[in-house]
Order: structure tokens, then C-alpha cells, then sequence
């Protein structure tokens, strides 16, 4: 059958469509329906269940949920029960961690008042109230194509079609998606989304302001003994096993029943082809001060996914005719305090403000021009501007250097003032890599089954899951580039930034083989980013597919 010859989608209209149900979409869903309770709402989310996709740390500042839910904290299916009790810092060498004094740090660093637990319960959480308002969710459903206006407005969006084979023919079970049409689309896709790459692109939203910059969070959850656990301790680290010219780092949450959240956080613009920020982080756990946290402790869960981290001055124009980008699709995490969702869900929250005042004097498919010019001066604004300067610091001069002049940043930014105005970030993150023969390769040590771990157990935790007979959802523009490129001048770095083992080369000389495992795929977009020809696409598998992490 021919595209000329597909049958006609199904439509459904609503005032205002979400394409994503993580905290910015939810926030926003939820606004929309207190201020307009007559506005109608839908939330389309490609994890086959709301929190599927989540991953976050997660310490979370409540500030954002206080505003949305006041009455939160006396709900008995609250999702945050414990809150910080102790903050530790620390750098590590190879061999000692040397505690860094917390009454140096500027005060926005503090987690005091913070809570730790799984964004994806605070998802599902945040789903009910939405649900109990009247928004309809659809999770299981990915948003595969934009739909625009015949004046090129965004009119919302479409699903993809479900039943197609791998040599793209349809299947028995051959279903159209539906398109969703509304007054006003919001993009909550989370970071590097591959409806919001379109829209950066068609609306130029990028245009004045500094490129994006990522990093790649790699997360597990612990069951640890019980004399072993301390409950509300945050630990954070720098240093080893990065060299201190990569400026990652660590972090270990103890919550709950005997759980530990630790992860690693390690930035893309990193150069050695060689570096493998999953093996990183596996060798993080073997160091003297952290692997007695998880002796005779039980690992149940593990994840991956990239972080924006590009800040104020990478913030695109977040409005477009029809729409706008909310959360972490525009980028509002706080580098230094690992935080990002009190400010997505602030963010979806004015935007909802500014959607409900647009329909209640009849407008559509225009700019919500008041949400694009207040955010900065929101507490979105106002959180990231104070430490615009400590990403480009630490890319520029690494860990240490970056963390002193970044913290002096941070302090004179609360008396109002900046000695160093605003830096730039530089090079994106696929441009910064070394051909591998100017490296030195990194041989990392075997994993030991119990603190440290491969690649492909770690993936059967996050309970990944595609059809695997579908097209292929990460795409390789060229495949002779590839090897040309990829392979013989960079050494095949996908092998090792991909936290999940989906690219192998495999064979030599005239049989070497580019060889996708696309069914291992988390969704993280690592090689979306990293890649260092800008040669792969990651674009929604079909229906549900993709990680369904267990309140990550």
C-alpha cells in the first residue's frame, strides 16, 4: 500500500495537546485544568506507562510541587517521604575522599528542605491529579509527526503508525495513529526530543543563543543492608575515576526501605574516543569510600539517559505559532545543583497559565509571547542565572579550577552581580572529540558481579523491551561515512558512549559490519548527541517500546 493509498487517520480535537507525561507535561495539564477548568486537555506519552520513561536522581526540590499541589505533603499517597538530613561533598582520588566544607558552598547548593525519592512516582502521582481533574492521558503512544496549519502553525500532533515490518510493509496488524489536533501544542518531550529537533530547526528557535550542551546520567537503585543504610543522607562526589579535565561526578541518595539511588554524571564534550561513561561509572562504585554502601546489598534497578546541560544562555525562543517547549525539551536544569524538575514543572506551569489566558480571549494557533518573555524573570530565570557561568567554567578549565571559579561565580551572583558576566559554552558536544590515534585507549577493569557490573545485565534491569519486527528507530544517515569516519578515525566510539551496548562493529577489513541491537535501546540519545558526523537520528520506536524503569 502506498502512502497515496493509506487510509485516513483519525482525529480528535482538544484545546490544548501535551506531548509528554513527565513533570512538565503533568504540571501543565494540571494548571491548565485549575485556572480553565472548561479548557479540554490531553497528555500523549510514549512509555507504556506514565513514569515508564522517567529517571531522575532524584533529590527534588519541592518548591514547584508546593506552588502546583499545596495540600501535597498531607496526601496519603504522597510520593516524597523523606527529606534531606545530611549533605556531604566530596573530592576522591584514587585511593582517599577528602571532604569538601558545605559552609563554603553558596547557599543555593544546600538540599536542606529537599526531598529524595522517584520522579516516576511523583509522575504518577502528578497523572492521578490530572486525571481527577479531567485530562485525558494516553501513555503507550508515541508522537511520531507534527501537524501544522495551512499557514504553517503547529495544529498539534500525530501518533505513529502501528504494524510495520521491518522491510517496512505492512502487517496484518497494520493501524494508522491518530492525529490529535488542538489550539495550542506543548513539546514536555524531555531533553533532545525528536519533535523538538524539528521544531528548533522549521522555527529557528536556536537562533542568538549558545549551543546546547549534554551530559549522559547513568543511574541503579540498591537494596542495601540495613546497617548499611542512612536515611535522607546526600552524597555527592567529583574527581576519580575522571581524569580532572572531564568535569562529571557522582551521586548517592539513601530513601525509603533500605534503598540507595547512586549515579554518575558524566558531560558529552569529553574528547578521548576511548572514554566509556558506563564503565566510569562502574569503576566509581569499586572506590573505598563507596563499595562498603553496597556489600552484601542487592542491585534492582539501572538506567540511562542525557541530561541538558547548556542552562540560561542555551535556552532557545521557547514559543513557535501554535505552541511552545516546556521542561527539560528546553532545557531548565540547574548544572550544579543536579536538579531539574522543579523547574520543568514550573515552566509547564506558565506556560498553562499563558495557554489558558490565549483561549479565554479566543486566540489560537499564535505565539504565547507572555510566557516567552517571563520566564526569565520567573523562578526558572532566576534559579538558572545564578549559576549560568559554572558549566562553561568547567568545560573550560576542568574540574578544579572549574569549581572554584564556578562557586566564587555562584556567590557573588546572590549579591546581585557577576564578575565574569556571561560565559559561553564553546564547541557542541559532537564536535569535540580526538581522532583515536592522538588518545590513549582506557582499559577498564572486568566487573565483579557484585558492586560492578556489564553492560547487557545492566540493560535486562531497566526491562527494555521493543517489536522487534519494526523499521528501525535509530537511523544512520551514511552508512560508508560511518565507517570511514566513525570507525577508522575515531575508533567507534558508539561502543562505548552507548550505556546499553546497541552498536558493535563487528568483523575486519571488507566484512566489517555496523551492527545495530536496537532491541538494547533505553532511550537515553546519547549517540543522537555524540556522534561525532551528527550521523545518527533517534526517532520513537513503535507503540510502548523502550525502557520501563520501576520508579526510576
Amino acid at each position: 500500500m502506498s502512502e497515496q493509498e493509506l487510509p485516513p487517520r483519525e482525529s480528535m480535537d482538544f484545546d490544548v495537546v501535551i506531548v509528554g507525561a513527565g513533570p512538565a507535561g503533568l504540571s501543565a495539564a494540571i494548571r491548565l485544568k485549575q485556572v480553565a477548568p472548561e479548557v479540554s486537555v490531553v497528555v500523549v506519552e510514549k512509555g507504556s506507562e506514565v513514569g515508564a520513561h522517567i529517571l531522575s536522581g532524584a533529590v527534588i526540590d519541592p518548591s514547584a510541587l508546593d506552588r502546583l499541589l499545596p495540600d501535597w505533603r498531607n496526601d496519603p499517597d504522597r510520593p516524597l517521604t523523606t527529606e534531606v538530613k545530611e549533605d556531604r561533598f566530596a573530592w576522591l582520588t584514587e585511593s582517599r575522599e577528602i571532604s569538601f566544607p558545605l559552609v563554603l558552598a553558596p547557599p543555593l547548593m544546600s538540599n536542606h528542605g529537599c526531598f529524595i525519592g522517584s520522579l516516576g512516582q511523583v509522575c504518577q502521582f502528578l497523572a492521578a491529579k490530572a486525571e481527577a481533574l479531567g485530562v485525558e492521558i494516553y501513555p503507550g503512544f508515541a508522537a511520531a509527526e507534527i501537524l501544522y496549519g495551512e499557514n504553517g502553525t503547529v495544529a498539534g500532533v500525530a501518533t505513529g503508525d502501528m504494524g510495520i515490518g521491518k522491510d517496512r510493509k505492512h502487517k496484518d496488524s497494520f493501524t494508522r495513529g491518530m492525529e490529535l489536533r488542538a489550539r495550542y501544542t506543548l513539546f514536555a518531550e524531555g531533553a533532545r526530543g525528536n519533535l523538538t529537533k524539528i521544531l528548533l530547526a522549521r522555527f529557528n528557535l536556536a537562533h542568538d543563543r549558545d549551543v546546547p550542551k549534554f551530559g549522559i546520567g547513568l543511574k541503579e537503585i540498591w537494596q542495601v543492608d540495613p546497617a548499611r543504610h542512612r536515611p535522607g543522607l546526600v552524597r555527592h562526589s567529583f574527581g576519580w575515576p575522571l581524569p580532572t579535565a572531564i568535569s562529571g561526578g557522582s551521586f548517592i541518595y539513601h530513601y525509603g526501605d533500605n534503598l540507595v539511588s547512586v549515579g554518575f554524571v558524566v558531560p558529552l564534550n569529553y574528547q578521548n574516543p576511548y572514554l566509556s561513561p558506563f564503565e566510569e561509572f562502574q569503576r566509581f562504585k569499586t572506590h573505598s569510600s563507596v563499595r562498603a554502601t553496597f556489600e552484601g546489598g542487592k542491585r534492582i534497578a539501572y538506567g540511562a539517559r542525557a541530561i541538558t546541560q547548556g542552562g540560561y544562555q542555551s535556552v532557545p525562543k521557547l514559543v513557535f505559532p501554535g505552541g511552545a517547549l516546556i521542561g527539560c525539551a528546553a532545557g531548565f536544569v540547574n548544572v550544579p545543583r543536579i536538579k531539574g524538575s522543579h523547574n520543568a514543572m514550573t515552566s509547564g506551569m506558565l506556560a498553562a497559565e499563558a495557554c489558558a489566558a490565549a483561549l479565554a480571549a479566543g486566540r489560537a494557533h499564535d505565539e504565547l509571547s507572555d510566557y516567552e518573555s517571563g520566564w526569565r524573570n520567573s523562578p526558572v530565570g532566576r534559579d538558572l542565572w545564578q549559576v549560568r557561568n559554572v558549566k562553561p567554567f568547567l568545560s573550560r578549565f576542568g574540574t578544579v579550577v572549574g569549581v572554584m571559579l564556578g562557586g566564587l561565580d555562584m556567590w557573588t551572583n546572590t549579591l546581585g552581580f557577576s564578575l565574569f558576566r556571561t560565559q559561553r559554552h564553546g564547541k557542541a558536544d559532537a564536535d569535540t572529540l580526538k581522532p583515536a590515534a592522538e588518545c590513549t585507549p582506557i582499559v577498564y577493569p572486568k566487573p565483579d558481579g557484585k558492586i560492578s557490573f556489564d553492560r547487557l545485565s545492566s540493560v535486562f534491569l531497566s526491562n527494555t523491551n521493543h517489536e522487534e519486527d519494526q523499521p528501525a528507530h535509530l537511523l544512520v544517515g551514511d552508512t560508508d561515512l560511518q565507517r570511514r569516519s566513525e570507525h577508522d578515525v575515531f575508533g567507534g566510539p558508539s561502543t562505548r558512549y552507548c550505556p546499553a551496548g546497541v552498536y558493535e562493529w563487528v568483523g575486519e577489513g571488507a566484512d566489517l559490519r555496523y551492527v545495530i541491537n536496537a532491541q538494547n535501546c533505553v532511550h537515553c540519545k546519547t549517540c543522537d548527541i555524540k556522534d561525532p558526523n551528527r550521523n545518527i537520528t533517534w526517532v520513537p520506536p513503535e507503540g510502548a517500546g523502550g525502557p520501563n524503569y520501576p520508579n526510576m
